[in-house]
């Protein structure tokens, strides 16, 4: 309904959208972005978003400090609620230590205030003492005041920076261990899991609750580890590992953990429900975390595992939201969302998936645009609020400057802006910033959550600030999940086991580059980059929140336009594997014999039986084995292959000899033979890369050496041929009017068919067709038989193979830039192939990680097994 542009458009109106598309505004405060996002833009809004940020710091400092936190409508200080215990909305945060001065430490670093850090720190030092009768709770302690302590040490501590302070000698470090200690003896249970809260003075008191969140008792390995490679005291990693792995091996057979627990039987307690929301959230996020902070590739499986799981089961079929599920059977528990979960879409852009990343952000951005703010609770059966409170929550915020940075589209840098100018308009008060007690009267809350400066606004800072060192600092720093910095330098760094090394030497974690939507264009027009406002599934988000329209929408509105019902791939699939595909019981635990380590991955004995998890590749291009039976398959692991009755099936069925080893895919190498070595920088742009094609059902095999009885094949033989396109003929349909001798054509999909094109590059002396394909989907060429009767074997010394999309926008890329500075020609290689020869008198046994093999890999479902390899 919604969408703007569908081609075939005129160019002309293609390129207005392109340079309008930013002008787009939002519901709620009148819309914002109307004009291009300057450098001069992004530092005046910084600026704002510093001068609110020390409104609320100011008034705290004013109107509350030494206590806790501020009460921004009646200018006064507050603490814990001495009165009622019980209250532990304010008792679980409110311990009597300054709380939101050690939590806003490390966020006068990012706002590059050293007088300011400096005098927080001589204030942490002189006031906070956590001798007290108060009964915080440990995760809420620790993520505030134990991170903000440590975040704050080794800032002061640190020479050769600007926020090292001479005269400190580790004061908020002596803090931080004592605070810690004063939390150990919640750990005293049979399964390691601690108490969820502690008195600071007096230690744990009989008859304390059992009850505990997943959140709570495993989102402390960040802090407590820090904590002990800081100080050399290993009782709070010990402790905070111990947790961790509690709950974790406590998940249930489909792989997901639940929300509250007892952590004194370790028992999941009833609902048994799990999602990536409030109670869960920081379990996720803090796997991730430590294993960018210490390198441990134990954090990274649980990593895996977990986002596979959710992935399956906890993501909605439409991909843009995450339910709450049954932890063991991944059945629906309730189609709520909750606000805590809008930190999702950045931790999965920290992990590497931003596609998945951005149609999450989409459903929370409407959320924002509907009620200016996020509900701590949305039912996404009737589409309304359940609990419409908004205490300022940076979730949303955070997520989006991940996604800036991941994507740099400056939808996000309006979305910021947004947000900005919503909070100043509803929560600014003359003392402060207030939370929001309900978002449809905009009645407001006597609180400024610590958070609103450790996190909101600091958030907020950064998405404008492009000049932040943390920008283009490359340690392996992270943000906790209450926004502090932590990192440890290499000489606090664990070293692995030599058997930990030799496991995981072949590891090589995904991290794709981020490629924004690309409209192809008709006839002879090029394409267009564009937006991701112009996605096709953007207006499905609002559709799922009914967001109402403005006018900046109904601007872009076209009789032609449609809003697309998200199609999506499964992420993760299992498997039980048979020889010929029946159904066979399952092999709980093989043997040896049928499956063992090899110093790279796995060698495959036997795949009777054996049950087989596959996962999509963050980079698209297929899936990876993830598991076999009980092994973990780690990234950049190979599985080989080498089932002797997989050898024996696939020999009985394939009797057309021609046919015998066709893949569906093929590596082709294209790279730019320069003139001179002068030419070989172009502008950053790659000039040599392997792209993955899918090569032809018919006509010459680009897969194997052609047999002795065929016609060798031309197509990428030898050194390479030259890859070229002709400007008249896009699509290849029409008669050449030159020659191509042995070059390869490059054209797009469209027109005509896939055996045409062939036999029009054949006619003009081409060896074959690269087709780019009009989306990012798997196309294997293929012909009628009719159509192959009439050929017969005239096609056998040429091929045709098709590139996705984003793959062939980048090959034009480098042929444009070839052509445009005359600085060579682009060249194409057939990759891990044998050059046409003589046939021997008998086929050599294909060694494992050398030769054709190296390139054969196992199809499921027509997908590819990327980091598989057939010895057969």
């Amino acid at each position: 309904m919604t969408w703007l542009f569908r081609w075939p458009e005129t160019f002309l109106a293609a390129l207005i959208f392109a340079i309008e598309a930013y002008r787009w505004g939002c519901t709620g405060t009148p819309a914002v972005a109307q004009a291009l996002w300057t450098s001069q833009r992004k530092l005046e809004t910084r600026n704002k978003v510093r001068d609110l940020w020390y409104h609320g710091y100011d008034s705290y400092m004013r109107f509350a400090f030494p206590m806790d936190e501020l009460a921004p409508l009646s200018c006064t200080g507050r603490g814990p609620d001495w009165h009622t215990p019980e209250n532990i909305a304010y008792n679980d945060v409110a311990g009597n230590f300054s709380l939101t001065l050690v939590d806003i430490l490390d966020t006068l670093v990012v706002l590059d205030d050293r007088a300011g850090f400096e005098d927080a720190v001589r204030s942490v030092v002189k006031w906070v003492s956590f001798d007290v009768n108060t009964k915080p709770q440990i995760f809420e302690t620790n993520i505030r005041v134990l991170g903000g302590l440590l975040s704050g040490h080794i800032f002061a501590s640190q020479p050769d920076q600007p926020f090292h302070l001479p005269w400190y000698n580790g004061e908020l470090l002596t803090l931080a261990h004592d605070l810690g200690e004063r939390f150990l003896p919640a750990f005293s249970t049979p399964t390691g899991l601690p108490f969820a809260r502690i008195n600071l003075r007096h230690g744990m008191a009989a008859g304390e609750s059992v009850e505990t969140c997943t959140a709570g008792a495993g989102s402390l390995i960040l802090e407590f580890a820090t904590l002990s490679r800081l100080t050399g005291d290993p009782r709070f990693e010990k402790a905070a590992h111990k947790a961790f792995f509690a709950l974790w091996n406590r998940r249930s057979d489909i792989g997901l953990v639940g929300n509250t627990v007892n952590a004194w039987t370790g028992s999941w307690i009833h609902p048994e429900v799990s999602s990536v929301g409030a109670g869960i959230d920081s379990f996720f996020e803090y796997a991730l975390k430590w294993y960018i902070m210490s390198g441990e590739h134990e954090f990274l499986d649980v990593w895996n595992e977990s986002y596979a799981a959710i992935m399956r089961h906890s993501r909605s079929l439409d991909g843009l939201w995450y339910r709450r599920v049954y932890m063991s059977t991944g059945d629906i528990a309730y189609n709520t969302l909750d606000s805590l979960s809008a930190f999702w879409p950045g931790l999965q852009v920290l992990a590497g998936d931003v596609e998945n990343a951005i149609k999450s952000h989409m459903l929370y951005w409407q959320l924002w645009k509907r009620h200016a703010g996020i509900p701590e609770v949305w039912d996404m059966s009737y589409k309304q609020a359940t609990s419409s409170q908004y205490p300022l929550r940076p979730e949303f915020i955070e997520s989006t400057w991940y996604l800036y940075r991941a994507t740099r589209d400056p939808m996000y840098l309006d979305i910021g802006e947004k947000v900005f100018s919503d909070l100043v308009a509803r929560a600014k008060v003359e003392c402060g910033i207030a939370g929001i007690q309900d978002l449809r009267n905009n009645a407001l809350d006597d609180r400024m959550e610590s958070f609103v400066l450790s996190e909101t606004l600091k958030y907020l800072y950064l998405l404008f600030d492009e000049a932040n060192p943390l920008h283009s600092d490359d340690s392996n720093y992270v943000f906790t999940t209450e926004g502090h910095i932590l990192y440890l330098d290499r000489q606090k760094l664990k070293v692995p086991s030599a058997r930990i090394r030799q496991l995981r030497r072949a590891e090589s974690p995904q991290c794709p580059a981020y490629e924004p939507p690309y409209f192809t264009g008709a006839a002879d027009a090029p394409g267009l980059y564009v937006g991701i406002r112009s996605r096709s599934d953007f207006d499905y988000a609002r559709f799922l929140i009914s967001t109402a329209t403005s006018d900046g929408d109904d601007k872009w509105w076209h009789p032609s336009g449609w809003c697309e019902v998200p199609e999506v791939e499964h992420y993760t699939q299992e498997f039980i594997l048979s020889i010929d595909g029946k159904t066979v019981k399952e092999d709980i635990s093989p043997s040896l014999k049928k499956i063992h380590p090899v110093a790279d991955g796995f060698m495959v004995q036997s795949i009777t039986g054996v049950r087989t998890r596959i996962v999509s590749r963050l980079d698209g291009k297929g899936y990876d084995v993830a598991k076999l039976g009980p092994h973990t398959v780690h990234t950049g692991q190979i599985v080989y292959i080498n089932d002797t009755a997989l050898a024996t099936t696939l020999g009985t069925e394939k009797e057309k000899p021609d046919e015998r080893d066709r893949h569906p895919d093929i590596q082709l190498r294209i790279f730019i033979d320069f003139i001179d070595t002068a030419s070989s920088a172009v502008g950053g742009l790659v000039t040599d890369a392997v792209f993955t094609a899918h090569s032809g059902m018919f006509a010459g095999n680009p897969s194997v050496p052609t047999p002795p009885n065929k016609k060798p094949l031309r197509f990428g033989q030898g050194e390479g041929v030259g890859l070229v396109r002709d400007p008249v003929n896009p699509t290849g349909c029409l008669p050449y009017a030159q020659t191509y001798a042995d070059e390869a054509l490059l054209v797009r999909r469209g027109d005509c068919t896939f055996l045409e094109k062939l036999q029009r590059a054949q006619q003009a002396g081409a060896s074959g067709v690269v087709v780019i394909n009009d989306a990012d989907k798997l196309v294997n060429p293929s012909a009628s038989a009719e159509d192959l009767a009439g050929v017969g074997d005239t096609l056998d010394d040429v091929a045709v193979v098709v590139l996705r999309a984003t793959d062939g926008h980048q090959v034009s890329a480098m042929l444009d830039a070839a052509e445009d500075h005359r600085s060579g020609r682009a060249v194409l290689v057939l990759e891990g192939r044998e050059r046409d020869t003589a046939a021997p008198e008998q086929e050599p046994r294909r060694e494992r990680g050398s030769g054709p093999a190296a390139n054969r890999v196992l199809y499921i479902n027509g997908h590819p097994l990327l980091n598989t390899r057939l010895l057969l």
